[in-house]
């Protein structure tokens, strides 16, 4: 993933981070990268959404609390460089500090989206991170 490459995200501890899942479940051990955009960052939600992952069973591996650069996010979203909504976002992801995070644990990148919710948040059930917080698509 260009973006943890780039981050320096430090892991917890010394060393290679514990691995969070056991040796016999290891096939579905998995490692998923989640941001807090910055108006999650300014609304308070960090904790939160933090709070969400760990009562799943997750366990937070990696976080950086950061300014992204307009360099780093256009390498980070390179595969949605084509489409319109490209410099809006990279302009809304440059406008304040995000939360980085790589969370590890059992089928975490399938259930991290359910748990987030649709793009849209019109389209997000309540209950999701979306659904719940989420005021408009880029927000």
């Amino acid at each position: 993933m260009v973006l943890l490459s780039t981050l320096g995200i430090v892991f917890q501890g010394e060393g290679p981070p514990i691995s969070s899942c056991d040796t016999g479940t290891m096939a579905n051990c998995e490692r998923t990268f989640i941001a807090i955009k910055p108006d999650g960052v300014q609304r308070g939600l960090v904790g939160e959404i933090i709070k969400r992952f760990e009562q799943k069973g997750f366990r937070l591996v990696g976080l950086k609390f950061m300014q992204a650069s307009e360099d780093l996010l256009k390498e980070h979203y390179v595969d949605l460089k084509d489409r319109p909504f490209f410099a809006g976002l990279v302009k809304y992801m440059h406008s304040g500090p995000v939360v980085a995070m790589v969370w590890e644990g059992l089928n975490v990148v399938k259930t991290g989206r359910v748990m987030l919710g649709e793009t849209n948040p019109a389209d997000s059930k309540p209950g999701t991170i979306r659904g719940d917080f989420c005021i408009q698509v880029g927000r």
